[in-house]
């Protein structure tokens, strides 16, 4: 098997050329998917019979959600290939996508705590889900903290990688906590096994927004991993001559 391509993705100079390519990319389709997502939510679904107009929340707090959970599996592969393989750039995505992946934790958080009230008549409960997910903004926050702590840039990578590593336990117990303990939250209607449980006209622009939602953080990602390869390679050739 050629391994050529992988080893290319340790090359900070190739990975820089491939965000600047990409990035307008995903950019623009991440816009044009959300744009369209939330008209066809807000505009085109029909209210639901008990929620009523409330439930198009569902279309920014759904997404939110699992882009929380995405963006720490991505942040937590890619600092174990970069603590196995010893791959700076795999450190570099996952310093990229720790923010990200905090503030999508904060937007989830938010509004489901918006739902919450009229729906539970309280803004915030220790339910399962809740409480898992407000651990993983808690991980977020530790692995940004611990990073900047550390002076040395090699010691803050290995450190924060074991720290993403061990945390990623928590992606499953928020997947599953609904199911696995007593939880005012609704179990799944689209991420589930078998055919959701969704009125189509409402899950197509939910479906839409979360992959207008995996754009964005692509392209942020990519925004952000160009910024963290110039900070790390600022001595470099290569990086002079960019900026020239």
């Amino acid at each position: 098997m050629n391994w050529t391509w992988f080893h290319r993705l340790g090359s900070p100079p190739h990975v820089y050329g491939f965000a600047t390519r990409w990035t307008p990319w995903f950019g623009g389709a991440a816009a044009l998917a959300i744009v369209v997502a939330l008209f066809g939510g807000l505009v085109l679904a029909p209210e639901d019979y008990q929620q009523k107009d409330a439930f198009r929340m569902v279309y920014v707090h759904a997404p939110s959600a699992w882009l929380s959970l995405m963006a720490y599996s991505t942040m937590a592969v890619s600092a174990a290939v970069g603590l196995i393989w010893r791959m700076k750039v795999a450190h570099s995505v996952a310093a990229a996508c720790a923010p990200i992946g905090a503030w999508f934790t904060v937007a989830a958080l938010g509004t489901g705590m918006l739902w919450g009230k009229p729906m539970w008549g309280t803004y915030w409960v220790w339910d399962p889900r809740l409480t898992s997910e407000l651990l993983l903004l808690f991980l977020y926050f530790g692995y940004m903290g611990l990073r900047a702590g550390i002076e040395d840039p090699q010691k803050a990578d290995k450190a924060s990688a074991v720290l993403a590593i061990v945390g990623v336990v928590n992606v499953p117990i928020i997947k599953f906590s609904v199911t696995w303990w007593n939880s005012l939250h609704q179990e799944a209607t689209v991420m589930r096994m078998g055919k959701p449980t969704m009125n189509g006209e409402m899950l197509w622009p939910l479906l839409l927004m979360f992959a207008g939602f995996a754009l964005y953080f692509a392209a942020v990602v990519l925004i952000r991993l160009r910024a963290e390869l110039l900070r790390r390679e600022r001595g470099a050739s290569w990086v002079r001559e960019v900026v020239a």
